[in-house]
């Protein structure tokens, strides 16, 4: 009988696995290639085949699985990968949220800025049946007729025409600061803008308010009166130089000074506009000059 070892003039290890399973060194059925692997090893160590042994020993091996080594290079990169996903997104929802309060807290004062500045260029020259004085006040109290503190009163010809309406479009506007309805938690004053239709009542009509915005410190006006700026103006008064009523200076400068929080730091410049008036009121008084 011939040996299994010496099947066809070969080891057994040399006839591959079919030769590997006669001689007793059977894998079990779906073993993975490093058991494989071992077996046919095992057959070539049994029968002395060195030369196929050293053969085999130049081959690579591939597991079916990871080393806990990779495992752990993998978690890793992961790791890293992940925080830094984690911080572009936290960055980028901050870069929302203080766009947002931004654009939110810049919406009212564009609003009132372009506001202001309508009424001023639409400003009409005293002296008329319609057209009252420009001038500052430091009376108190918001009872009709009477404005309060630190208000500016115009007239300007930007009232909105409706049929239904009686009134024409010039319209007497006052401009002022009033504690906020909701004083708990509030920060700084309201900036109102009162409107009055009716100029030719016999009695000053109720004013209507109109809220532009909040968290205002200050409401500040200059006048440009060609040589300096001065901070009231009453047209009523005569001028020192030509004696002449019912001037409009050259240019107003409305400036809005923001309240913060007691304890945080002023980081926001004001708001400022300013504003050319290119109307004046007609006069047939000469100026006296002396010899």
């Amino acid at each position: 009988m011939t040996p299994l070892h010496t099947i066809q003039g070969t080891s057994p290890c040399s006839a591959g696995f079919p030769t590997c399973r006669i001689a007793g060194f059977q894998p079990a059925h779906g073993s993975s290639i490093a058991t494989r692997w071992n077996c046919r090893k095992a057959c070539r160590l049994k029968f002395g085949d060195t030369a196929g042994w050293k053969t085999c020993a130049t081959v690579t091996v591939h597991e079916g699985a990871f080393t806990l080594l990779e495992l752990l290079i993998a978690v890793s990169i992961f790791a890293i990968v992940l925080a830094a996903i984690n911080g572009l997104f936290y960055g980028a929802m901050r870069l929302r949220r203080n766009t947002t309060r931004s654009i939110e807290e810049s919406l009212p004062i564009q609003q009132t800025l372009a506001t202001l500045k309508r009424d001023l260029q639409g400003l009409v020259a005293p002296g008329g049946i319609l057209a009252g004085p420009l001038q500052t006040t430091t009376s108190s109290g918001l009872t009709p007729g009477v404005i309060p503190p630190g208000a500016m009163t115009l007239y300007t010809s930007t009232g909105v025409i409706d049929e239904t309406l009686p009134w024409a479009d010039v319209q007497k506007v006052v401009y002022y600061l009033k504690q906020p309805d909701n004083p708990a938690g509030a920060v700084g004053k309201d900036l109102v803008r009162a409107v009055s239709r009716d100029l030719l009542a016999s009695t000053p009509a109720p004013m209507e308010e109109q809220w532009l915005m909040g968290g205002v410190e200050r409401l500040q006006f200059s006048f440009y009166d060609g040589n300096a700026w001065r901070d009231t103006w009453d047209s009523t008064t005569a001028d020192l130089a030509t004696a002449q009523t019912n001037r409009l200076p050259r240019a107003i400068k409305a400036q809005i000074d923001l309240a913060v929080a007691r304890g945080e730091p002023r980081t926001r410049a004001p708001a400022e506009i300013v504003v050319p008036i290119t109307v004046q009121a007609r006069t047939n008084q000469t100026q006296r000059t002396g010899t």
